[in-house]
């Protein structure tokens, strides 16, 4: 079955057992490594810091260029 065919199966089940299949799936995937997370409140803090302050960032147009 292709992955598009078993999301279009999944959706059709009631949404207490997509739930379930959501958490069976998100256990089968190793933690993530990096330590961040998106309920961080550091992270938001650091989210909110940098939107407040773009003048300490790179311009993406500069990233792009060495990447060439």
């Amino acid at each position: 079955m292709r992955p598009d065919e078993l999301l279009d199966a999944a959706l059709q089940l009631p949404e207490n057992e997509r739930i379930a299949l959501a958490a069976r799936l998100l256990e089968s995937v190793p933690p993530d490594e990096t330590g961040l997370s998106i309920d961080d409140p550091n992270l938001a803090h650091e989210l909110d810091r940098r939107f407040n302050d773009p003048g300490e960032g790179v311009p993406a147009s500069e990233l792009w260029d060495h990447q060439e």
